[in-house]
This record gives structure tokens, sequence and C-alpha cells, in this order.
């Protein structure tokens, strides 16, 4: 599967307001949330579409007259990107501390 610059970039923006991501500097204002949270949230929110997309497929395919098909497709699409982007951003990670372990010292 092939993921498009763009497709990826308002992924990416959709989870920066998820996160409600803040300015990098202002004076006198302390950040509450790390790298981590912020991580872990946007993981949440992965781990919560693709049950939301199995929950609908399941009931689509016990015969659910309230689920959609399009329903189904959609949930499904979203869920896809959103681990799609979570993949993207693992190997970004991966190469950028590789990177950091082959600088010299």
């Amino acid at each position: 599967m092939e993921i498009s610059a763009s497709s990826l970039m308002q992924e990416m923006q959709a989870l920066k307001v998820e996160a409600g991501a803040m300015p990098l500097s202002q004076p006198g204002r302390q950040v509450s949330s790390d790298f981590g949270q912020v991580l872990q949230q946007a993981l949440s929110n992965v781990n919560e579409l693709q049950g939301s997309a199995n929950d609908l497929r399941t009931r689509f395919d016990l015969g659910d007259k309230s689920v959609d098909l399009s329903e189904v497709m959609i949930a499904g699409q979203k869920s896809s990107i959103a681990f799609e982007a979570t993949v993207q951003v693992r190997n970004k990670m991966v190469d950028a501390y590789k990177t950091i372990m082959n600088m010299p010292v």
C-alpha cells in the first residue's frame, strides 16, 4: 500500500490538532505533556480507530441493518491510514536513532 505525501500530511495535521499541539516557545509557560504522552495518545487513537472499524465490520457481517457498507468502508480506511501513518513515524524514529548512534563522539 502506497501512501502519498498529501495524505500523510493530512493525517499528521489531524494528529497535531488531536494532540493539542502548542507553539514551541511561549515565555513563562510550561509544556505539560512530553513526547511520550503525545505518542501514547496517538497510539491509543489508532487503537480506538481499529477497534471501532472491527466492531462496525462485525455488526455489518452479522446483518445489523443500522450499519451501512459505506460506514464500514470509511471506518476501515480511517484505521488503515492511521496505522500506516504510525508505521511511517516509527520508521522515521528508527532511522533517526540509527543516525544518532552512528555519529562519531
